[in-house]
């Protein structure tokens, strides 16, 4: 993929898997400079086109983020443009959570969907799938999904005043580990746009395969540029 506009991209690089974004978003840049902003403050994000979420503790990043006075420009940042948000990231942009850790989580909202975290159960029965994702390049080649202590997509949420939701990815029922919760209706849901939001449940960032991060370049952060 060549892109066709200098642009600037953001990672939220408080804690988690973000240089492993860092590294695929290198892959897409093609022959037009793409830079990679880690964002650690306000000053980091004001400078970017869009921002990626990446995997990591939700509570711990959010909480971090409140320290580093990034919580309310990131809910700004959100309002107007792309953000993705793998795994915690998702979690993050959830509108709500069914079972928050002891205090609350604090959450920054953009994508109606409800979540519960680690879904799928502990780090011991995290594991990996091959998705069907047809609006990726080489659609016909499976994109394998490695989900690790995931959040599960429990229910969306749509509302008349925000885009609709399209979902990108489920896992086929026959494909769904035993640890499946019981009371959700969207649990085999694990990636999803809505406008130019991307939420996925696992962590494309953490194989060789670059295609989801040019997905959300390519239809997502370039035309949000366009005049």
């Amino acid at each position: 993929m060549q892109l066709t506009a200098d642009l600037a991209i953001g990672i939220l690089a408080l804690q988690g898997a973000f240089t492993e974004h860092e590294a695929m978003l290198q892959k897409t840049s093609g022959k037009r400079h793409l830079e990679v902003i880690q964002v650690r403050s306000p000053e980091e994000l004001k400078r970017c086109d869009a921002l990626i979420i990446p995997g990591g503790e939700s509570t711990a990043i959010a909480l971090l983020a409140r320290l580093s006075g990034l919580m309310e420009p990131l809910r700004e940042f959100i309002k107007s443009k792309p953000v993705w948000g793998t795994c915690a990231g998702a979690i993050l942009l959830s509108q709500a959570v069914s079972n928050p850790k002891k205090g609350g989580q604090e959450l920054l909202g953009g994508v109606s969907v409800r979540m519960t975290r680690n879904g799928w159960g502990s780090q011991v029965e995290s594991f990996e799938v091959p998705l069907e994702v047809s609006d990726l390049r080489d659609a016909h080649i499976p994109f394998t999904g490695l989900f690790i202590r995931a959040p599960v997509v429990m229910e969306l949420l749509p509302a008349a005043h925000a885009p609709p939701i399209r979902i990108i990815s489920r896992i086929p029922d026959s494909l769904l580990p035993h640890t499946t919760p019981d009371e959700g209706h969207d649990r085999a849901v694990v990636a999803l746009r809505q406008g130019r939001h991307i939420l996925t449940t696992f962590h494309p960032e953490l194989t060789s395969d670059s295609r989801f991060h040019e997905y959300f370049v390519q239809e997502c952060v370039l035309p949000s540029l366009s005049p």
